[in-house]
C-alpha cells in the first residue's frame, strides 16, 4: 500500500491505496493539519512577513517552515504507525503540490506569498516522507495528468476510470484533490 498527498496550505488531503494493479482499493482517507498551534504563524508563514523586503523572506520564513516540517513528519509517522498496526506496509509516499519556481520574479508579495506557501507545503510532506524511510516522489499539480499518463502509459485510461469509480465506495468528498492524491498512491504502488 502506499500514501499519496495533495498539499494545500496548512494542510493535506491524504489517501491511503492498497490493492492489485487494475483494482484499487481506498484504505483509509483523511486530512492531516500541517499546523503547529504553538506557532501561529505556520497557518499561512509567507503572509505574515509580506510587509518585510524581499531578500529577508527566506530568513523571516525559516522558524515557521521548521515548525512546519516537524508536524509534518510527525503527521506522517502516524499515518504510517497506524497502518502497520492495522498490518499493512507502507511502500512509499506520492506528494502532488505546487512546483518549484523562481519567487523572486513575483513582483507582487501577496501572489508571491501564496506562490511560496504553495512550494513550502508540498516540500515539507517531501521532507517529511524521507524523514520516515519512505520511498518518495513529488508531482507538479500543474500538470499531473501528463505526468501520470507518462508514468502509467497504456495503463492511465484504466487506472484514471478506476480512482474516479471509487467515488461509490468512499464518503465524500471525493473532489480533483483526493483523485490527484489517490492516482500519486498508485502511481507510487503500481508506477
Amino acid at each position: 500500500m502506499s500514501i499519496g498527498l495533495r498539499a494545500k496550505t496548512g494542510r493535506a488531503i491524504a489517501v491511503i491505496l492498497g490493492g492489485p494493479p487494475g483494482s484499487p482499493i481506498v484504505l483509509f482517507k483523511t486530512e492531516i493539519k500541517l499546523v503547529d498551534p504553538k506557532v501561529p504563524a505556520t497557518a499561512q508563514p509567507y503572509h505574515t512577513i509580506m510587509d518585510k523586503p524581499w531578500k529577508e523572506w527566506e530568513r523571516a520564513v525559516e522558524r515557521s517552515a521548521k515548525a512546519i516540517e516537524r508536524v509534518a513528519t510527525k503527521a506522517l509517522a502516524n499515518l504510517i504507525t497506524d497502518q502497520a498496526e492495522a498490518g499493512r506496509k507502507v511502500v512509499g509516499v506520492g506528494v502532488v503540490g505546487a512546483p518549484n519556481r523562481d519567487l523572486s520574479r513575483i513582483g507582487n508579495p501577496h501572489i508571491r506569498a501564496h506562490a511560496g506557501e504553495g512550494i513550502l507545503f508540498r516540500r515539507v510532506l517531501e521532507l517529511g516522507a524521507a524523514a520516515n524511510g519512505m520511498k518518495w516522489q513529488a508531482f507538479s499539480d500543474r500538470d499531473f495528468d501528463k505526468a501520470a499518463a507518462a508514468r502509467l502509459e497504456k495503463n492511465y485510461a484504466k487506472t484514471k476510470r478506476n480512482l474516479e469509480n471509487l467515488r461509490s465506495s468512499v464518503l465524500a468528498p471525493w473532489r480533483t484533490d483526493e483523485k490527484q492524491a489517490a492516482m500519486s498512491a498508485w502511481i507510487l504502488l503500481h508506477g
